[in-house]
């Protein structure tokens, strides 16, 4: 469900926008949490203020660096799910690796 997700506003192949949970979703591209940065990551921090649910996001994070131009990222095919959504994800993600493990 893309609305649980920060979801990829896209103008071609390039990432101009994520919107965390959208009401409205403007692409198919959900936003994994596989993410990678530099050392400017913790710059970009330091200017961030704390959500309406009182965090630090990692999508105004994400978003800085789409700002300044320097995102970028990859089309991940494949089951994906997220084992920190809640105690049923996390045991939907345990079973699909212990099945992949034993080769079913």
């Amino acid at each position: 469900n893309p609305k649980d997700y920060g979801v990829a506003e896209m103008d071609g192949d390039r990432v101009i926008r994520i919107v965390e949970k959208p009401k409205k979703i403007k692409s198919k591209f959900a936003v994994t949490g596989i993410y990678l940065y530099d050392n400017q990551v913790f710059d970009f921090i330091r200017k961030l203020k704390p959500s309406h649910r009182g965090e630090l996001e990692i999508t105004d994070v994400n978003n800085l660096y789409i700002q300044k131009g320097t995102m970028t990222f990859e089309i991940l095919e494949g089951w994906w799910g997220d084992a920190g959504a809640s105690v049923d994800a996390l045991l939907e993600v345990n079973n699909f690796i212990s099945r992949k493990q034993k080769g079913s």
